[in-house]
């Protein structure tokens, strides 16, 4: 069982984009808001150092990473058939070398692998936070049921901007006014 919850840093923490296909993401309801969060997120990880881990469920069958997402990350994420991140290759492996304890983690579905690689990542000793509105599955029911058990087993809720604010932790963070400009942005875009 992990620790009791520790505040987000950005110098421990790192992000894991999970599985965010064009053709998983034309079943999603709130494919817009979640490609917006998670691009979000992951601007903000790139400004404060925080290492950005993706991965693929069968892209031979599902198709790579949509391109606004894709453009931020390396050109051969690796490839998985299992559900859980941590089954794909030494992914976990990969992660805990990082040693960053605390992993954020974005896409989707949230009750399948979301679900699988926090419960992994659980058990392996890291401390899992769920961006939930960076997070999205076919049906909201599945959703919603999915962060409860999560929540339950020990990953933290939370929101990108919530994030955001504490890998900064002080307006006087030198990367505070990038860091703001991209609030504002993000806001800016959610009004049109």
């Amino acid at each position: 069982m992990t620790s009791p919850v520790k505040r987000l840093r950005a110098e421990t923490s790192a992000l894991v984009v999970i599985d965010v296909q064009d053709r998983l993401l034309a079943k999603i309801p709130t494919a817009a808001a979640l490609v917006a969060n998670a691009g979000f997120l992951m601007d903000v990880a790139a400004l404060l150092d925080v290492p950005v881990r993706a991965t693929e469920q069968y892209p031979k069958g599902l198709g790579p990473t949509t391109p606004k997402l894709a453009r931020r990350l390396p050109a051969d994420l690796p490839a998985k058939t299992a559900f859980s991140c941590c089954g794909a290759g030494t992914f976990l492996e990969e992660l805990e070398m990082l040693r960053r304890p605390s992993v954020v983690l974005v896409g989707m579905e949230t009750h399948v692998c979301v679900a699988q690689t926090a419960l992994d990542l659980l058990a392996a000793g890291l401390h899992v936070y769920l961006a939930v509105d960076a997070l999205a599955a076919r049906g909201r029911l599945d959703h919603d049921t999915a962060i409860r058990r999560l929540e339950q087993a020990g990953a933290v809720p939370t929101t990108v901007e919530a994030v955001a604010f504490e890998w900064t932790g002080d307006a006087s963070h030198p990367k505070f006014k990038a860091v703001s400009g991209l609030v504002i942005a993000r806001s800016a875009a959610a009004a049109t």
